[in-house]
């Protein structure tokens, strides 16, 4: 039966009124019962909480009633994005627990998570495509891949069989509408989420844009369809604790690019359950960006203004939970500068007519590792999360604020404080009273540096790329690369001490191939090739850069202040896009000239020792880099991706 002829798909609604039983989500008054006719399937009755179903575009109608029919939840509530309905599940979920009221803040709340939910699950991340090596590279034989998980379509369809059918029985299905980037804008793209977490619904109220103007903008046309469930079907099975629902045990989350399809099940948590975010806004985008000739990239965005009006907007990869909030939020030491956030986390880039990269933060909030964040490394971010929050696994001081580790002088130090896993605990005592992924969920427009254009739906201008990680030794303050393809070789090489935000422990350096090695959609391969492809006449290709705020001495101190001293190795790199002659050649990339890098009012700083660029260590960080990617991305490492990194071997080895 076809999809799109509204009168074939649909009969005749035959609106009824009855009450749900239920006790957990507050008796629920069904408003209208829909009948709708699903291909293959028959005849599938759409019970309605709140919204008119009947008025949704044809192909959402399709989605939704085929899982209402596999997930059998007891009936759907249409979301608008109101405050209205925000203040409604807010108190439902304070109601039963979920939520508590923060009383020292405005309009901000806090959740504590089942402990065996608390961060991103990569090993149970899968994409799934026909053909394997559509999804991922020819890895190496022996070795693991680490540049993405495939799944054949068969085997999916087992894993899902055994898990969504009645998914959602006695729960409510959200239907949530929201548009990455702003709504309608030429660089944004839509999304219909379905989930049974209310959790979920309050907060991608405040990561993307949830509205009924989505219905507009979708009509007939492509939006990403995004299922999510909790797995918890009631009559509960399990204990529940803390009152977060979840089925750890069991999550999986799969990514189905040919269909721009999501499908999560399991976990509650973050980007497990918020499917705007790295989910849709990373893998899929990123296939998405791959056919329309985009980036869809993990890049901070922002602007900086020099003492002399000049503005310019650099984008920035970083590894999660390496300061990638810290440096869009930056508040520079030196006199004169402005910086400004146009967003932290994600990037969405396209040439324009005119030949200029221009990028928008397709999110509407911000997503943060609160631990470390404080009124001296971004006191930006403190102010932007005081009100209009969710924090997740943070402790709460015995006045109704929020502590994690970092803000021990923000705080009383007699104050009594619950942590995030309900225990009693002081500064001073053993533990922690913050998860290390615990995170603050706060809207971009209360920034208050947020740049005045940063839901311009065109984007703004990139001209500069920067990538960086966590690098203890070796790895100099800042480098630039010699050309576009020196500039992707550089990002593929990136390496970091691993993360909190996913399930590995401890500090181990990792590579972390352009900040994605999580959040690739597609062959790696294919990636950087499409990367190379963007390099094409007419086009002012952005400069690249790498930096290191993190390089330790012998005495395991770091060697750069960091924080907003950083803007003076930003004003540097601002100097070269505008061409001056302050970089000199090395085996690595440009490195600046002596004095070139203000130094005026800062403690001293070794600069000898910063730049130093020891032989033995970049001999076998350049070996090790190639064997990586023989290992991970073999045949379908693009040439001239080998081509320089052969070339950069043979400057090392002339060191």
């Amino acid at each position: 039966m076809p999809v799109n002829n509204r009168n074939n798909m649909r009969m005749a609604s035959r609106p009824r009124r009855a009450r749900i039983d239920s006790f957990m989500d507050g008796g629920e008054l069904v408003q209208e019962i829909d009948d709708i006719i699903l291909p293959e399937v028959g005849l599938v009755q759409v019970p309605v909480v709140k919204g008119d179903f009947a008025s949704l575009p044809p192909k959402v109608q399709q989605f939704i009633a085929k899982y209402i029919n596999i997930c059998r939840p007891k009936g759907i509530y249409i979301c608008d994005g109101s405050e209205e309905e925000a203040d409604e599940l807010t108190e439902k979920l304070v109601d039963r627990g979920t939520l508590v009221k923060l009383e020292k803040l405005e309009n901000c709340y806090l959740c504590r998570t089942d402990p065996a939910d608390v961060a991103r699950v990569e090993s149970k991340t899968f994409i799934v495509t026909p053909e394997k090596h559509t999804s991922v590279p020819h890895v190496k034989e022996g070795c693991k891949g680490i540049l993405g998980q495939w799944m054949s379509p068969e085997v999916m369809d087992k894993e899902l069989g055994g898990r969504l059918p009645g998914s959602m029985k006695g729960r409510v299905m959200y239907v949530i509408p929201f548009s990455m980037g702003p709504v309608g804008g030429p660089l944004s793209k839509a999304g219909v989420q379905l989930t049974d977490f209310n959790y979920v619904v309050l907060s991608m109220r405040i990561m993307t844009r949830v509205s009924a103007a989505v219905w507009d903008v979708v009509k007939d046309g492509e939006f990403v369809q995004c299922v999510h469930t909790i797995g918890a079907p009631r009559p509960l099975q399990n204990k529940v604790i803390n009152h977060w629902p979840c089925n750890p045990e069991r999550i999986i989350i799969s990514h189905f690019p040919d269909e721009r399809k999501i499908v999560s099940y399991g976990s509650g948590y973050g980007g497990n359950s918020l499917l705007g975010k790295k989910c849709f806004a990373l893998r899929i985008a990123g296939c998405i960006a791959k056919d329309e000739g985009w980036l869809a990239e993990h890049m901070l965005i922002m602007s900086v203004t020099n003492p002399k009006g000049e503005e310019k907007f650099i984008a920035a990869a970083f590894p999660s939970a390496c300061g990638k909030t810290n440096m869009a939020m930056l508040t520079p030491s030196l006199p004169g500068w402005t910086v400004r956030c146009i967003g932290d986390d994600i990037a969405w880039m396209r040439f324009d007519k005119d030949g200029r990269l221009r990028a928008i933060n397709p999110e509407a909030g911000f997503f943060g590792v609160a631990p470390g964040t404080n009124s001296k490394t971004n006191p930006m971010a403190m102010k932007t999360c005081t009100k209009n929050t969710i924090f997740t696994n943070v402790g709460m001081t015995q006045d109704g604020g929020v502590f994690w580790e970092g803000m021990e002088k923000e705080i009383d130090q007699d104050s009594s404080i619950t942590t995030w896993l309900g225990e009693q605990w002081k500064i001073g005592m053993p533990g922690k009273a913050a998860h290390p992924n615990s995170r603050f969920c706060t809207p971009a427009e209360q920034c208050p540096i947020i740049h005045p254009n940063w839901e311009d739906a065109d984007g703004v201008p990139i001209d500069a790329i920067v990538f960086g990680g966590r690098r203890p030794e070796g790895v100099p303050l800042v480098y630039e690369a010699y050309n576009w393809e020196h500039g992707v070789m550089v990002g593929v090489a990136l390496k970091s001490e691993a993360t909190a935000a996913a399930e590995h422990k401890g500090k181990e350096i990792m590579h972390d191939p352009m900040a994605m090695r999580p959040f690739m959609g597609y062959n790696f391969g294919d990636y950087l090739q499409h990367w190379l492809d963007l390099d094409q006449p007419g086009r002012k290709m952005p400069k690249v850069f790498h930096v290191n705020w993190f390089r330790l001495d012998n005495n395991k101190r770091f060697l750069w202040p960091g924080f907003g001293e950083n803007i003076r190795v930003i004003d540097w790199i601002c100097r070269r896009v505008d061409g001056e002659d302050i970089a000199s050649p090395s085996p690595v990339g440009l490195l600046p000239k002596e004095g070139t890098i203000s130094g005026d009012g800062m403690e001293k700083v070794d600069w000898k020792q910063i730049f130093e660029l020891p032989k033995d260590y970049w001999v076998e960080d350049i070996a090790e880099t190639k064997r990586f990617l023989d290992e991970q991305v073999g045949t379908d490492l693009p040439e001239a991706i080998r081509i320089q990194l052969e070339k950069q071997e043979a400057r090392i080895a002339a060191m």
